[in-house]
């Protein structure tokens, strides 16, 4: 099975679900900001990478797990990934896509945009940080609920 979890640039929240995922942030407490800050990735990923999928790693059940960024074309791209598995003979039902942006307060977009498309790393990473912080409650129920889907999945074949 493979997992895309996926956001706008594939380098904030996208990054924080894929990591809970795979063991690298904590399930039981919030993490510090060097913790996140240290996560690959994070906050790395220029604009004009937006598309390419980056695997992250493989979990218990053997599932490669990555991230991707769509920006505002989520729509097209989901598409064409499920047309592109079905014409080479892959099973579509083999694939998880799980948007994080809806995790996404405003604090982690305003500081994505000072520190992505700004520049302004010293003052954009901190924030995204904080709004990570912030909603990382919901980071991990959204990565449990996705690892029991994964899990029933996984037991059917």
């Amino acid at each position: 099975m493979r997992i895309f979890y996926y956001c706008y640039g594939s380098t904030h929240s996208s990054v924080v679900a894929a990591s809970i995922h795979l063991g690298l942030l904590p399930v039981e407490r919030i993490p510090n900001s060097n913790e996140i800050k240290h996560l690959p990735y994070y906050d790395k990923v220029e604009t004009s990478e937006i598309g390419t999928p980056f695997y992250m790693g493989k979990d218990e059940f053997n599932s490669e797990i990555f991230i991707l960024g769509m920006a505002n074309h989520r729509k097209i791209i989901k598409k064409a990934i499920l047309s592109f598995l079905e014409h080479s003979g892959s099973d579509p039902r083999d694939l998880l896509m799980i948007d994080t942006l809806k995790n996404v307060n405003m604090i982690t977009k305003v500081g994505g945009f000072f520190s992505r498309r700004l520049g302004l790393v010293s003052i954009g990473r901190p924030l995204t940080i904080i709004g990570i912080q912030q909603k990382y409650e919901s980071f991990t129920s959204l990565v449990n609920n996705v690892k029991m889907k994964e899990q029933m999945m996984t037991n059917l074949t």
